[in-house]
């Protein structure tokens, strides 16, 4: 399967509610010999979560990467944060901590 002709939308990434491991399509399981780009209905019936043996039943749907997390219906409410993926809230709540760490010792500063 070619990159072009791949299809994002069966690469939803899937997480056991068991264990919360997250099967990423993209990466595929090497310890099972499940190649790069096996959308996880795909997977063969055998296959079990690597992290505790759960079957794929146990797993959910949980998005593509790089998405906003939460449900749908409650992306457009707050103040735009919750639009944000968790790659960016990350960088918001730490970079908001540092700039907080370097204002406080910029106090010792003052006479």
């Amino acid at each position: 399967m070619s990159p072009e002709t791949l299809d994002t939308n069966n690469l939803d990434q899937y997480e056991c509610r068991s264990c919360g491991y997250v099967y990423e399509p993209l990466k595929g399981d090497s310890k099972r010999d499940i190649a790069a780009n096996t959308p996880f209905k795909e997977l063969p019936i055998t296959w079990r979560c690597p992290v505790c043996g759960a079957k794929t039943t146990a797993f959910t749907n949980v998005g593509p990467a790089g998405t906003a997390s939460g449900f749908k219906e409650n992306l457009g409410f707050g103040l735009g944060v919750n639009t944000l993926t968790p790659s960016q809230k990350n960088i918001l709540i730490f970079g908001a901590l540092g700039v907080a760490v370097i204002f406080f010792l910029s106090l010792y500063g003052l006479q």
